[in-house]
């Protein structure tokens, strides 16, 4: 395909977004069935210009005076590609594939700076949302909600159980695999051109030695909240595919007991063999196919996981579709999971032990809002300090510390973002129950 028919094709898919609000990749996968003369790197081009489109998707329509899907993709080459005004206007006339020659006013509108005194426009999530933005961030929320249109990085994590993690860094070399400074074990592969493939990491042989995972940087954060685990009784209470129950087994060094378990079975189902890859030896999937329950856990755990189901507002830099398909209504029924979960969770916790409670979203509401209601009935569960866990764990540098002290939030819990820190958006809290073997 040429860059015209490419252009059109996006403007059909976000046009069949806008109609449907179903997964993008739903979407893209449909129109492929249809386009058998689409090759691979077609697919990446068109993929990519919909999902930086999505990303910014109401600050282009807002410079654009006009949310069409053609205005919003043809803004998106511009203001997100940097593609010259004269080569967007050749390709959209060009016939038969183009999708029309541009106007006299989008050629002005696009010709005109897309921000304003060089800060964002707009903080390009749904209007609903803007008390629960203000409300965490305040004034601050627009820049923070802008960091998160850029595009992400494909973080890794070296798996120590493999291979040391200096062996594994140089096996990334011909991928342009760089170290990131704050954890001992957390790897970078930057982000390539918009319309560009990301790099193919489960094809090399690092990965498939299991010496790496794709492991968002934030993510790995949160796993290092665990802390000294070494030896210890730990379960990962919602464990959904294992990236970091296979992060946990790897800072016990195979040593105590894990336990990984999720009401999904399907969720769960890929990590019986990424767990083999990486070398895991300590750890007992609990599954619901298998009939296999967590009763005989209840009051042994040294550490409790809980991943809570959330509504994945802090992976708007990777999945920019999902903030324009969430509603209030699928926010308010996360909050009542996420109830349930923390009581549930709490069961396994032995006197003195631990629960880390963690989401992939800074909303409070999913958050500090869940963990205030918990405690009215756990008042035996202190909240503590979070940062010092993750030094705890050993794979914290002195300078990853550094790098967080700014996430941490009154209660000492952590909330990460990417203007922040270079990773997804995560809420981290650490709590303890009291030693005295009475459950709230």
């Amino acid at each position: 395909m040429q860059t015209p028919g490419r252009i059109s094709a996006a403007i059909d898919i976000i046009a069949e977004f806008e109609r449907r609000r179903a997964p993008l990749k739903t979407i893209m996968a449909d129109w492929a069935r249809g386009a058998r003369y689409a090759g691979a790197k077609d697919r990446a081009w068109i993929s990519g210009l919909c999902l930086d489109v999505l990303r910014r998707r109401q600050s282009i329509a807002q410079h654009m005076s006009d949310d069409s899907p053609r205005a919003l993709v043809i803004g998106a080459l511009r203001f997100s590609w940097s593609m010259v005004i004269d080569d967007i206007a050749a390709a959209a006339e060009e016939a038969p594939h183009g999708p029309g020659a541009l106007t006299d006013d989008e050629k002005t509108r696009l010709s005109t700076s897309f921000e304003s005194g060089g800060k964002p426009l707009c903080g390009d999530y749904p209007d609903w949302m803007t008390p629960y933005m203000e409300r965490v961030f305040g004034a601050d929320h627009i820049a923070q909600m802008s960091a998160f249109t850029t595009r992400a990085d494909i973080d890794l994590r070296l798996n120590n159980l493999k291979a040391a993690p200096e062996k594994s860094l140089n096996a990334l070399g011909r991928i342009k695999g760089e170290a990131i400074s704050a954890l001992v074990t957390a790897a970078r592969i930057p982000a390539p051109p918009a319309s560009e493939k990301s790099a193919a990491i489960t094809v090399i042989p690092a990965f498939n030695k299991g010496w790496v995972e794709v492991q968002d940087l934030g993510s790995q954060i949160a796993s290092a909240a665990a802390g000294n685990i070494k030896g210890k009784q730990v379960l990962d209470y919602c464990a959904g595919g294992g990236g970091k129950t296979l992060a946990l087994s790897a800072m016990m060094e195979n040593t105590g007991q894990l336990y990984a378990y999720d009401k999904d079975a399907q969720r769960i189902k890929p990590l019986y063999a990424r767990a083999q890859r990486a070398g895991v030896r300590n750890l007992q999937i609990r599954s619901p196919a298998g009939g296999e329950g967590l009763d005989d856990l209840a009051g042994k755990m040294d550490l409790v996981f809980v991943d809570a189901p959330c509504s994945g507002a802090g992976t708007w830099r990777r999945h920019p579709d999902t903030k324009w398909r969430l509603t209030q209504q699928q926010l308010e029924r996360r909050m009542k999971e996420q109830d349930i979960v923390l009581r549930e969770a709490a069961g396994f916790v032995k006197p003195g032990g631990c629960m880390i409670y963690v989401t992939c979203s800074f909303l409070m509401e999913e958050n500090e809002d869940r963990l205030t209601d918990f405690r009215k009935d756990h008042p035996d569960f202190t909240i503590i300090p979070a940062l010092d866990q993750m030094t705890a764990s050993g794979i914290l540098t002195a300078e990853g510390r550094t790098a967080l002290e700014p996430c941490v939030t009154p209660d000492t819990a952590l909330r990460l973002t990417p203007q922040k820190i270079r990773a997804d958006g995560f809420f981290i809290a650490a709590l303890q129950l009291a030693n005295n073997g009475a459950k709230g």
